[in-house]
């Protein structure tokens, strides 16, 4: 978990995302992130909580994350059982920014918490301690997800979904994909071109065992690799092609699109 933002983080707006988040932000509304994994959702909250002056509590949420976690519990200390906040409650109480990295894969009670959060109400009970905590005007409930990943199991109720204002993130386009990776990596506008090139390409395979085509995110890592002085196949075979896929059969495909690419 991380709990503060020390500097404001690069960030290229696609859209009106930004006015959203501050407007939300100014009325108390909660907010929902939709969209693939590492296409910016996490660097959005990071940027606008610094933009903002805001503290912000990221929860990266998982299969064991219960309400417990987010709320708080009691815990042995030097021989005596002391309350501590979780960080859902601490930005409650500090009027802070709390957000939810992919909240489909947090527990049901979760959900459960949150849903007095996200109404008129604003509050959050705290059945340990007795407790009921009326948010500030300050707090905000900012929570993410990826859509592509749900199914019976894992899928957001619309008794939650709707109790958010909700923006969907996409990879962006090319001209801007290239700004950022080359922002974020320091490697030249030319060779990044060629990544994003074959980063487009690979999204747009069809028929093969890819879950999801490949991130921003390691588009940078493969460009900071090469501005590193790494070689430009090693460099897309440790950060692209590895990440991805495991199959042999896929990665030799990805490597016939890498020479197709790069010649």
């Amino acid at each position: 978990m991380k709990d503060s933002v020390t500097q404001t983080p690069h960030y290229q707006p696609s859209g009106r995302e930004c006015e959203l988040f501050e407007t939300a932000q100014n009325n108390g509304l909660p907010l929902l992130l939709k969209g693939p994994t590492g296409c910016g959702k996490t660097r959005f909250v990071e940027h606008m909580a610094a933009k903002l002056g805001r503290k912000l509590y990221t929860v990266a949420c998982h299969d064991d994350l219960s309400a417990a976690d987010l709320i708080g519990r009691y815990l042995l200390k030097g021989g005596q059982t002391v309350w501590v906040d979780g960080p859902l409650t601490r930005a409650v109480r500090e009027g802070a920014i709390c957000y939810l990295d992919e909240i489909i894969e947090a527990r049901k009670d979760v959900t459960v918490v949150l849903h007095p959060l996200t109404d008129n109400r604003r509050t959050l009970m705290i059945d340990r301690t007795g407790e009921e905590l009326v948010a500030p005007p300050e707090f905000m409930l900012v929570a993410s997800y990826n859509p592509g990943y749900q199914n019976v199991l894992k899928r957001m109720k619309p008794s939650t979904r709707q109790r958010f204002l909700s923006v969907t993130f996409d990879f962006p386009k090319p001209e801007l994909e290239t700004a950022v990776v080359a922002q974020e990596s320091g490697l030249d506008v030319k060779k990044v071109a060629s990544l994003v090139r074959l980063g487009g390409h690979i999204r747009a395979l069809s028929g093969m065992d890819l879950e999801e085509g490949v991130s921003t995110r390691l588009l940078i890592y493969a460009a900071t690799l090469i501005n590193s002085g790494m070689g430009i196949t090693q460099a897309i075979e440790a950060a692209i092609i590895e990440p991805l896929s495991d199959d042999e059969d896929v990665q030799t495909a990805l490597r016939d699109l890498v020479a197709t690419v790069y010649g």
